[in-house]
Formats: structure tokens, sequence, C-alpha cells
């Protein structure tokens, strides 16, 4: 693959609107909550679930005071229990005390706060029947994954795991992913779907690790990762056979990993992780919530490395948000607030960059006045200066990539004048949609980006200074 091969793989609109977002919420809520398990078995009596207090708008003021944007709410985890009263199945909100539907009431209050609604459905159901009988089970789960779709207004977010397991008669099932995804692409258009699905893929862990570099150009192939994982070394399958590639591998997307590669996607990661150890609720994990340093390391290596940040908060059995989690939401949003605030880039007293051009040929693209997208002419690297009058104090440098002309830079350095004299504080390598980088506090009237490689040339949509 050439670089100019490379620069034509884009993201399709909702990639690009699910990328923006950058941070949102994952909400782990079911009959586990009042068990005090992890994964349910599907036996539990839908009367355990009793939220007395349930209040989706309570969650939508935390997760928005942290910073958020979204909230994608587990609609029904492996144990088969639905927070809606699902036509398809007696285990269900319909058949508990809480007689609500949850899904409901957490859409209407994303609406109210401003905030985009997603759904998860585990295709795994442990407590239904027809688990494992083929067509007949992909039946029942369109069915249940068809009210989401069309009784809950519009959705940011379908969002599965590969979870495969027996059901109730002993059975597995081999998903119809395929079947799947067309029912969505018709029923909800711009929802993206996550993990297994082909438009946003799960970065390899749940701890909130991170690559270094991240890119959201990868081989077709790499789509395949979780459906492929379950199915046995011996079946007759092309894309097992191949190198496989695994959501966990250090290096997706480098010229040399993509060079013999016949096909290409726009594929970027996710990181999800939970606010505790668990993704449930559990009491004895009250004093066990991330600390703000955690949360914070996390977002700056996710949301600043390219990356979406799906961060976790289970309910309690009150149907709220614990007071640990929420003090540690409004901690978080006050951290990034303070940080992220003030721009240093409008009180420049000057700009020193190559001129850009405005008109981009490529897509018939036109940037919007601060952005950098550098003459087919230009050689060598390519630096953009910001200069003040008076020192200022450096935290952070963002660099945010034009993500319509695909991602192109592959080695960056930010440099500093200190005492008269130009060093270097940070090399980096991959952007995209944005790179986060943590300064020191250096005190200086002179910060300079230099891309030393870049795939064709590079195209810059911002350049912000904290």
């Amino acid at each position: 693959m050439t670089d100019a091969e490379l620069v034509r793989v884009v993201p399709s609109a909702r990639q690009l609107r699910l990328q923006k977002m950058e941070f949102y919420a994952f909400v782990h809520f079911t009959v586990n909550t009042f068990t005090d398990r992890e994964w349910g078995d599907g036996t539990e009596n839908p009367a355990v679930f009793n939220p007395v207090s349930l209040d989706p708008d309570q969650w939508v003021s935390a997760i928005k005071e942290a910073g958020m944007k979204g909230l994608i709410l587990t609609c029904k985890h492996h144990d088969g229990f639905c927070l809606w009263p699902s036509k398809y199945t007696e285990h269900c909100v319909r058949n508990s005390p809480c007689q609500k539907d949850v899904v409901r009431e957490t859409a209407e209050a994303c609406r109210r706060g401003g905030i985009r609604f997603g759904v998860y459905l585990s295709p795994w159901d442990r407590n239904q029947p027809l688990y494992g009988t083929g067509k007949p089970y992909d039946d029942y789960f369109v069915n249940q994954l068809t009210e989401l779709l069309t009784n809950y207004g519009e959705l940011f977010s379908v969002w599965f795991d590969g979870a495969c397991g027996e059901g109730p008669n002993g059975r597995k099932q081999h998903y119809d992913w395929e079947r799947y995804y067309r029912v969505i692409r018709k029923l909800q258009p711009d929802a993206c779907i996550h993990v297994c699905g082909p438009d946003i893929r799960w970065c390899g862990n749940e701890a909130g690790e991170t690559r270094p570099s991240e890119w959201s150009v990868v081989p077709r192939r790499t789509a395949d990762t979780e459906k492929i994982a379950s199915l046995s070394q011996q079946a007759d399958d092309e894309a097992f056979r191949l190198r496989p590639i695994r959501a966990w591998d250090l290096d997706l997307g480098s010229r040399e990993i993509l060079k013999d590669e016949k096909e290409l996607i726009w594929y970027p990661a996710e990181v999800n992780t939970s606010i505790r150890p668990g993704w449930f609720w559990h009491e004895a994990e009250n004093d066990q919530v991330k600390p703000l340093e955690k949360l914070v390391s996390i977002y700056l290596n996710s949301v600043g490395g390219n990356a979406t940040f799906l961060l976790n908060i289970p309910p309690d059995r009150r149907g709220l948000f614990h007071e640990n989690d929420v003090r540690r939401l409004m901690e978080l949003g006050a951290y990034l607030r303070n940080s992220f605030g003030n721009n240093l880039v409008p009180e420049a007293s000057g700009i020193i960059a190559p001129p850009a051009e405005k008109e981009c040929e490529i897509l018939n693209v036109v940037p919007e006045d601060d952005c950098y997208y550098f003459p087919q002419q230009h050689s060598g690297n390519t630096e953009i200066t910001v200069c003040w009058d008076k020192p200022q104090r450096i935290h952070f440098v963002v660099i945010r990539e034009h993500l319509l002309l695909s991602q192109r830079i592959e080695k960056f350095e930010i440099l500093a004048e200190l005492e008269g004299k130009t060093e270097c504080l940070y090399r980096g390598t991959t952007v995209g949609n944005k790179r986060i980088v943590k300064l020191d506090g250096c005190e200086t009237k002179r910060v300079t980006l230099r891309i030393t490689d870049s795939r064709e040339r590079p195209a810059i949509e911002q350049l912000a200074v904290y």
C-alpha cells in the first residue's frame, strides 16, 4: 500500500460523529445488581429487580458533569433479563416489582439532559431455551433487537460483545452477525456498531490500557477479530488461517503492517473500563472507586491517544449512582474543565506556519480557518510555531488531524524556547482525532509543533495550547 492509497481511507459520517464525542458512559444494571453477581445464570426470579428510587436523570446529571456526551445502557446482559417489557420473554421488568420500562426512562432522561443514548444487547442469553438452536434463536434475538431499535428514538450506538456460552439447554449459538448488522443499518442507520461490529473496535483490554500508537486505518480483517475468535482452529475458514490480528496487538496500522494488505478500513478504537473493579454495583466495592489520578491517566491516554473512552458507572440497588462514584465524576469533570478551558492560541501574538491551502482537492473538503493543510510542493519537516509577547506556563498541547482527509501523521515533536534555546520536550507518533501532550508546566514564549513524518502532506484541524 502506498501513502496515497492509505490516505484514501476515511471515516463514515456515523464514525466521525462518534469519534468527536470522545467520552461517554456505560451503565451496567440488571438482576446482577441485586444478586451481587457479575454474570447471572438466567435462573433469577424477576422479583429481585426492585430499584425503589430509580432515577436516570441523576445518572445523566452526573455523566454530564464529568464531561461525557452519551450513555449506553445494558438493556439485556447474559442473564437474559430485559430492562424493557419485551413481548418475547417473561424474563423482564414487566414481571418485576419495578414495573418500569427502564430503557424508556433512560432514553428520555438522556434527551432531557442533551446527551445521546445507546443500547447494549448481549447475544448470549442464559435464560432463553431457544439459545443454541440456530435460526429460531436468531429470530428471537432480532425481534428483541428490533424492539430496541424502533421504540426508543434515535440511537448513537449498538454495543455487542462476543460472549458465547451454553444456554439453559446446554447448547451454544453461532451468531448471525451479518443479519444483525443489516437490521441495525435499516432501522438505525446513524448508529455505530461497537466491538463485534464494523464501526468501532475494542482496544483489547478492560483495564483502560492504551497503545502508544493508535491507528484508525487498519486491515479489513481486523473487523473479524472478535467474530472468528470462537471458531475452531480446524475450521475451513480462510480468514482464520491468515495471520490473526488480535485486538490487543500493539501495532495494527503502521506502514510495515499494512504494506501487503489488500483491503483497509477505517476502524477506530474504543477504550472501555469501569469506575469500580466490577462492571455491576457491589456494596463491597463502594470504597474501591478508581482514584482521580487513574481516571485522568486513562482519559489522557485514550481520548488523548486517538481513541474514545467508554467509562462504566453502575447504579446501586436504589437505582442511583452511589455517592462515591458521583463524587469522583464531579472531580474528573472539574479537572477537565480546569485543564482544557482556556486555549492560549487565540491569545498568541503570532503563528508561524507554511501557507496552508484552503481548498482541498480530496473529498472536496474545505478546512476551517484554524486548519493547516500544507501545499503539495512543501518539502521537509512541517512546523507550526505559536508565539506570545509574554511567557506562558504550558501544561498541555493538543493536536487534531482533519479526519475527513484520513490519519496522516507518523511522527511529530513538540519544541519550546527555554532560556533562549529551543528544546524538544516531547516526541510522539500518531495523532488522529486528538493527541494530548502533557507537559510539566514549562514557561515559554514559543511552542512549535514539528511534523517529521506523515503519509502525504499533513492536515491539521486544530493546534491548541493550555
